[in-house]
Formats: structure tokens, sequence, C-alpha cells
């Protein structure tokens, strides 16, 4: 990896401070920064984008790539708050396709996510198509219809509970999908016109963490495009239940999906925000 220092730095020590692998030293405050152990550089930029003076050269980052950033230009905190606090998922969607700019800047915005290590594992397939959107809806159907089933039996009813002891508990909630989806509706998708899969190869670590923190960045990105957005807790159930094959509809071969979200154009928008019971806080 190559990574030099010009002769443009002011010796401030930043990059030396931020470095999570101690990749560039200082001897003493004032005194130049070296680069020690470049090999081991995971290419995370935290270097580049705090230094003052743009002194760091960088082989990930090259020159066009590097941007000053204006803090007085972003969100306040109450505006933050307020956009947290206006996220829902609407589930009243219009047959309206989302933009594709919109989809560009979700997605844009996922892919902005922290990951463990920079790893940057994480893949994102989009899907827009309506015959692979029903398949999607009748994949996760079928899994849970073969789960109602079974549910149903005298004989595999014990096993079924021991081994998915919250199925049960959804046992009407199946059998009311199924109709649902007999009467032209779509419970799964609700009619979403685009869903975001974020999928990391089979060995990865922290494929779950790394993939909802980048569906939370698209979620937060959607809201402000005013764009819905529903978290499908339901597909990824379906995944799990029936390992490889909803990756295998999706073609995604030696990956698992980790997050799923569904997007649309709502009907209208939610006019209040209201405030909940606070969770309990524990200082220690």
């Amino acid at each position: 990896m190559r990574i030099e220092i010009s002769d443009k730095c002011i010796r401030c020590g930043r990059c030396v401070r931020v470095c999570p692998f101690e990749i560039l030293e200082q001897e003493k405050p004032g005194m130049p920064v070296t680069v020690q152990r470049p090999d081991r550089c995971i290419g995370c930029g935290h270097c580049v984008a705090v230094c003052p003076a743009s002194a760091i050269d960088h082989e990930l980052f090259p020159a066009g790539t590097i941007h000053p950033l204006d803090r007085a230009a972003l969100p306040s905190a109450d505006a933050v708050e307020l956009l947290v606090r206006a996220r829902r998922s609407n589930r009243a969607l219009t047959d309206m396709p989302v933009p594709e700019e919109a989809l560009r800047r979700i997605v844009a915005a996922a892919d902005c996510a922290p990951t463990a290590s920079n790893a940057r594992e994480l893949g994102y397939t989009l899907v827009t198509d309506p015959a692979k959107l029903r398949a999607v809806t009748e994949f996760t159907l079928g899994v849970f219809d073969r789960t109602a089933r079974l549910l149903s039996h005298p004989l595999m009813r014990p096993f079924v509970r021991f081994l998915m002891p919250d199925a049960a508990r959804y046992l009407p909630a199946f059998r009311r999908m199924k109709q649902q989806y007999a009467e032209g509706r779509d419970p799964i998708l609700r009619g979403a016109t685009a869903v975001l899969f974020i999928h990391a190869p089979l060995k990865s670590r922290f494929a779950v963490e790394d993939s909802n923190l980048a569906c939370q960045n698209a979620s937060l990105m959607a809201e402000a495009l005013g764009v819905s957005q529903i978290y499908m807790g339901f597909v990824l159930v379906a995944g799990r239940r029936q390992k490889g094959a909803l990756e295998q509809l999706l073609g995604l071969d030696g990956r698992r999906v980790c997050a799923v979200l569904a997007l649309g154009m709502p009907a209208f928008r939610f006019a209040n925000t209201f405030e909940r019971k606070a969770s309990p806080v524990t200082r220690l």
C-alpha cells in the first residue's frame, strides 16, 4: 500500500491519533509524521479525512476523490431528531415506481455505512422486476405455508414447536397472509416496486451487524427522499428457514442475505409524530 506524507504536512499529529492500526507515527508533538507498516492499512481513510492540510497521498484515495467538508451544511441535531421520529414503515403504497435517482442515492447511502475492520464485503441487489418481486413473495409465503402445515400436523407439532418456538404464535398470521395473496393482495412486499437485498460472504464474521448498519443508512435516506421503506423481517425469516434458497433465487452464490428493505412511493405521508414512553437507560 502506497502512503506518503507530503511537505504540506503541518505536523499536527491528527492522522497519527486516528489511525486504528498505528501505521502513522510521530515521536513527539511537532516532529515529522512517518509511515510505518503500510501493509497493515485497512483503507479506512481516517488519515485522509482528518488531515487539514491535504498532506497525505494515499493510493486508495487519489486526487479528485477527496472533498472538503462544510460542517455548517450538516443538518442540525433537531433536524436529525425530526427525521428519525418521522421515519415509519408506511405500508400504504402506490404503484408508482421509485425514481431511479432516489434508488441510486438510497444504495449509495447504504454503502457509506461503516463495516467491521473496514472489510467492505457487503453487496447490494436491487430488485425492481415485477416477476422477480412476485417470486420473492411466493417464496416467503411458501416457506410459511409449509411451516403452518407442520404446526397443524398432530405428530409433527411438538417437534416444530421445539425447533421453532416462536412459530406457533404466527400460525394465524400465516393463514391470513395466504388468504390475502389468494385474493390478489401482497401481504409480504405490500406492493413495493423495489426491494433492496443487502448480503455478505458466507464466512463474513460481522455480516449481520454490517448489513443492518447499511440498512439503517438506506432507510434514513429513503425517508429524506419521501420514499417509503419497510424492513422485510418475514423475508429474512423465510430465508433462514430454507437456507440458501433465497440466495439461489437472487443468483447470490456463496453469499448470505442479512437485511432486506422494501421500497415504494407512499399514497400519503404521516402527518404527526408523537412521544413514546422512554425506554430504561442504565448508567454504570
